[in-house]
Formats: structure tokens, sequence, C-alpha cells
């Protein structure tokens, strides 16, 4: 049979594999199946009944009423990207809490803005320290404070409260990362008092990746219609958006259909299982997968008070260490189709990061990947 007859699928045989690694996670099959609809237009009137009830769910998630909550046309690096280019101009002076690998990533994107970023720094595995955010905010009385809910190089889980009010009586926006968190954590943007958050659709709301969930505040907006010079992004400007996800539904880019047909029916799932019966399932597989890990010589590298539920990082034990911690986890992968994964910066080599996000956060996968681990690196093994 000759290959121009055979399917995409056919010729490439793609493994279907457990990812339990800092993401993308597995999809439900509703959410598959919804994005294999019927192809239909991005200014269809049945699209845009879709893309309301998105918005509407996706405020309700973020815990927030603002009305430009919508879902980027980018993973969460674009979400990153749209906060900063819109809210920092030349000369700001921005601070940002890092804590890891993702608060560096905004430390270099607020820098490429033109800003001048003064930074607090945690030790990797930790959380940022009030105290010394709040000395930070009072001293370079920032425009801008950023930081991340949570850290997904790490597995540390930020309190946010403190940092944000302190940054807020000082006048400056708080822009939140929640590309891990949403859907795993509760999140309630209103109560915290950010300015603008965004997120991602791969990690726990187990879509996969494309889109980037985000909301803006009017204190937002309206440094957004107040800057000197324009936004430098033509398709990250949030004036322009504006005209896209608000009433208008003025033609902005082609929105892409299938990725939000596919978060609509994530989001719906959500909703069903309530967030809060959602929170304490991925703390419950958590639970389980520390404990099992521990009995196989696995150290969490965060202290339980600072750790996600929805990201586990730990240190290797030494047998692993030995043999190469790559090769152990390409080993799950092969033999097991389980995806792992390693560990970045400063824990490149020695820790692995071990995802149990939405769908995936369940006793049933704890359970087969800790069967293969006892077979790959138990002591008996």
């Amino acid at each position: 049979m000759s290959t121009q007859s055979l399917s995409y699928a056919a010729m490439t045989k793609l493994p279907r594999r457990l990812l339990l690694g800092p993401g993308p996670s597995n999809s439900h099959p509703d959410v598959l199946a919804a994005m294999a609809e019927s192809q239909i237009g991005h200014l269809d009137p049945a699209f845009l009944d879709c893309v309301d009830a998105l918005q509407l769910r996706l405020r309700r998630l973020f815990g927030t009423g603002n009305p430009m909550t919508i879902p980027l046309s980018a993973t969460g690096s674009g979400g990153m990207e749209t906060c900063f280019q819109n809210l920092v101009e030349p000369g700001d002076d921005v601070l940002v809490g890092v804590a890891g690998v993702f608060g560096e990533r905004m430390c270099e994107v607020a820098a490429r803005q033109g800003a001048h970023v003064a930074r607090v720094d945690a030790e990797w595995g930790t959380v940022l320290d009030d105290d010394a955010m709040l000395e930070a905010i009072a001293r370079v009385q920032p425009s801008l404070v950023a930081f991340v809910h949570a850290e997904t190089s790490t597995g540390a889980r930020q309190p946010v409260e403190a940092i944000a009010r302190a940054a807020r009586d000082a006048g400056a926006l708080v822009v939140l990362d929640c590309v891990t968190s949403l859907g795993g954590l509760p999140v309630t943007l209103d109560t915290w008092g950010i300015d603008a958050a965004y997120s991602g659709t791969q990690k726990c709301l187990s879509c996969p990746p494309g889109l980037s969930p985000a909301s803006f505040g009017a204190r937002a907006l309206e440094r957004v219609a107040r800057r000197k010079t324009p936004v430098p992004s033509w398709y990250f400007d949030l004036n322009l958006l504006g005209g896209y996800f608000g009433e208008r539904r003025v033609y902005h880019h082609t929105a892409p259909i299938a990725a939000i047909v596919g978060l609509a029916e994530a989001l719906r799932r959500i909703e069903d299982e309530g967030i809060d019966a959602r929170v304490a399932r991925h703390q419950r597989a958590a639970l389980r997968l520390v404990a099992g890990l521990e009995r196989l010589g696995f150290e969490p590298v965060v202290a339980a008070q600072d750790r996600l539920p929805m990201l586990t990082s730990v240190r290797v034990p030494e047998r692993v260490a030995r043999e190469g911690e790559a090769v152990v986890r390409r080993r799950l992968l092969d033999r097991h189709d389980i995806e792992v994964g390693g560990g970045l910066g400063n824990f490149a080599g020695s820790v692995w990061r071990i995802g149990l996000m939405g769908e995936n956060a369940r006793d049933e996968v704890v359970d087969r990947l800790l069967a293969a681990l006892d077979t790959e690196v138990g002591e008996t093994s």
C-alpha cells in the first residue's frame, strides 16, 4: 500500500503515554471529541455563543468579575508576554519575585520591554519571603509587581495575599502566573487583589497546549489605555483583542476554534465536578504519591506546607543518580509509557518533577506510576 493512502496516525503510530511530567497532562476523551467536531467559522454566531459561555466559566474559575477574561491564542508563555507587553513601558520600574525558572523568565520578559527590573530571590524549593518582598516594594516603588503562584520548576506554592496587598497599597499593578495552579488550586483574583493573571490549558485544565486563559482587571486596562507608547505587539495588544472578545466581536485574528471548543468542554467538566472537590482530589493524589515515593527512597524537595499538590519535586535516590536519572526516566517511557519530568536549572540531574494534573490526579494513576517505579528502581529490581 502506498504511504499516500495511509493516514497520519497510521504512518506515525504515536504511542499512548501517561503524561506525568510538568505538562502537558492527558486530556479527557470528551475534550478531544469536542475538538474533533465539525469545523465552524471564528465569527459564526454559534461559535461566539461558545466563546461567551467559555468566558463566563473562566471568570468563575479565576474568581473574578473581570469582563476581559479571555482565552489568548498562545501558550502560557504568550500569556506572560501579553501581560508585560501591555502593562510595562520602557523605563518602568518592575519588581519580580524569583523562586525558580518562571520567575527568572518574568525578569527576562520585563527587561526586553525596557523595564528597570529589580528582583527578590528565594532559594529553589522555597517560597518568597513576605517581609523581603514588602521591603523591596517600599524601596523600589515599582509600577508593577509580578510573581508565580505555582512554580513549576520547583513544585512550591506561593502565598499571594500579603505581597499583593502591599503592592496595591504602593500603587503598583500585580501580575500573577497561574499556569500550573488554575484548575487544581483555589484561585481568587478579586479577593487577592490581582490586576492581571495568566494560565495555560495543558496542565490542570487537562486540554492540549495552545491557549492561555488570562484575566485583566480595570486597573490593568486603565494602564493600557493611558500608555505613552503603543503596545509593542500588535498580536497581543489588549486594545485590539478587546474588540473581538468584547461585545462588538470585531475581527482581530482567526481564533483557534477547535482549541477553544475543547477548553469549553474542559471547563464544563470542571464545573460539574466542582472546584472544591477537584482541589481535594489533587491533594489526596499528591499525598498518596509522596508516601509511595518515600518508600522507594525519593525525598521531597519542598516542605510539606509549601508543596504543590499537582506538581511534586523529589530528589532521586543515590542508586538512580548513579545509573543516571535520565536513563531511568527513559526506561519508564519506553517500558511503561509513563513520562515524568527532569529537573531544570539548579535541579537538573538530581530532581524529578512528577505531575498529577487535572485528569491524572487519581489514585489509579498514582498506583500505576509507583508499580512501574518499583519494577525499575525498587531495592529488589
